[in-house]
Order: structure tokens, then C-alpha cells, then sequence
């Protein structure tokens, strides 16, 4: 096994953190920002992508690196070790509410593809690349784009999703619509494509988008009911334009306010 063995527990409902147990020399790297907490004895370094090659030289690092650029993600990643006898926990959030969903490597046959935000942490060892689609249609409507995370080896790594997580099983040939942004990931031989809504009504007035994606087994697909980005869309449309308040629930509008006890100034 090149990736290290960790042990793990997920805590909450729906605000999720995962607290990784490693044994001596043990090591797990994370997205940047994603650390909670740590116990003693655990050392912290900042590195070129994700480690999980070694002796690579200086540019196979800026190489690795550079594929996280790609996908919109830091320079730079997080590794924590244990480098003291027995065991040592480190800890690590959801950046929203949702569900934290562990994936085991092997019994994906060493390979699941995500979109670009969703990684949160791995085993040291796995490898965090990049995924091209090589579908025009798929990367020009597709939601993600041309670029997806491939997190590859043999070890456990955790990604988030949004709101309530479903998880798919889909048979050969079996299909799948999904709106593009609530795709989590899937495995390496799940067929993703774009699939045109159709309908004058449908694409003029549905407020659906254009496009649904459509996932072909067989393999297993992960979904959100909330992705980040129609969560921060509904707080920007909400927010008072001109300083002034939208004065929900109240047919007095800003007037209302001055009876329901809001009254700040």
C-alpha cells in the first residue's frame, strides 16, 4: 500500500468534521484553510501540491502544483504528521453545511473524479490531479467546465457536499439527469455528458438552465441537494440594494421593521 492507512470518525449532522487518526509517521494532507484542530505532536508543513510524490526534483513540483492552479484551487497544500509514539488526532471542517463523504480508493479501482471544490483531505499518498473532459459540449455547458479533480491510489480521502448528500448506484446503461452544479463526483466509468433541457417553455421560463448532465452507468454517482454556489446566489439576491431592507415578511416593508422590534439604525 504506498498510500498511509489512516483511521477516521465523522462528527455532526450538519456541520460536519472529520477527526483522522494517525498512528506514528503517519501523515494526511488537506485543502488549505480546512484545519480545525490538532492534537500535540503532530507537525505541520505547507508543500507543492499534494506530496504524494517524493524526490520528484524542483520542477516535477511546480508541474504538480501547477495542476491545482487549474482547477481553481491554492498553490499550495497542507500535510500533517505524527511524528511522535502512538496515536495522534488532527481534525478538519466542512467549509458549509453539508455532509462530509469518505471515499476508500480501492474499492473504486484507484480513481474517483469530483468537481474542483469538493476535496477536503486524503491520506498521504493519494494524488490530487486533474481530470479534462473531452467533450466539447461537456465543457462548454457543462457547469464544471473542462477541468475536474481525479483524486487517485489506494488510500481514503474525504469530499464535501452541500446540503443532504444521495448516493447512486447506476446499473450498465442505467441514466441519470442531474442539474450540473449538484454533481459531486463519480466514478472513473460513469459516461458524463450534457444533455439540452428541449422545450421553448422549458428553456425560456423554466429556470432550470439549459442543460442537465446526464450520468450512464454502470458506477456510482454522489449528488448534493445544495451546491455553494445556488446557496451564495440566493444571499447575494437577497442582500438590500442601496443599503435599504427588502423588509421581508411584512406588507409595511422598512415601516414594518419599526414594529417587529428590529429597529437598528
Amino acid at each position: 500500500m504506498t498510500s498511509h492507512e489512516i483511521d477516521y470518525r465523522i462528527f455532526g449532522e450538519e456541520m460536519q468534521y472529520v477527526e483522522i487518526e494517525l498512528d506514528p509517521q503517519e501523515g494526511v494532507v488537506a485543502e488549505s484553510g480546512s484545519f480545525m484542530m490538532m492534537d500535540d505532536g503532530i507537525k505541520m508543513e505547507t508543500i507543492f501540491g499534494d506530496g504524494s510524490q517524493k524526490d520528484t526534483g524542483f520542477l516535477g513540483k511546480i508541474l504538480g502544483a501547477g495542476k491545482r492552479i487549474l482547477t481553481g484551487e491554492s498553490l499550495f497544500m497542507t500535510a500533517f504528521y505524527n511524528d511522535l509514539t502512538g496515536k495522534r488526532n488532527v481534525s478538519f471542517a466542512s467549509p458549509y453545511p453539508g455532509k462530509i463523504i469518505p471515499i476508500d480508493l480501492t474499492e473504486y479501482r484507484g480513481k474517483f473524479i469530483c468537481q474542483k471544490d469538493a476535496f477536503l483531505c486524503a491520506a498521504k499518498g493519494v494524488s490530487v490531479g486533474i481530470e479534462f473532459s473531452k467533450k466539447l459540449g461537456r465543457g462548454l455547458f457543462g457547469g464544471e467546465g473542462f477541468i475536474m479533480q481525479k483524486l487517485e491510489g489506494d488510500g481514503m480521502a474525504f469530499v464535501h457536499a452541500g446540503g443532504t448528500m444521495a448516493k447512486k448506484v447506476l446499473q450498465p446503461g442505467e441514466t441519470l439527469r442531474v442539474d450540473t452544479g449538484c454533481i459531486v463526483g463519480f466514478t472513473q466509468d460513469v459516461d458524463y455528458d450534457i444533455e439540452f433541457v428541449g422545450g421553448i417553455k422549458n428553456t425560456v421560463f423554466g429556470g432550470e438552465g439549459l442543460f442537465f448532465a446526464k450520468l450512464q452507468g454502470p458506477g456510482t454517482v454522489y449528488i448534493q441537494s445544495l451546491p455553494f454556489s445556488r446557496l451564495a446566489g440566493r444571499v447575494l439576491s437577497s442582500l438590500p440594494k442601496g443599503g435599504n431592507s427588502k423588509g421581508e415578511g411584512s406588507i409595511l416593508g422598512g415601516l414594518g421593521d419599526l414594529l417587529d422590534g428590529d429597529n437598528r439604525f
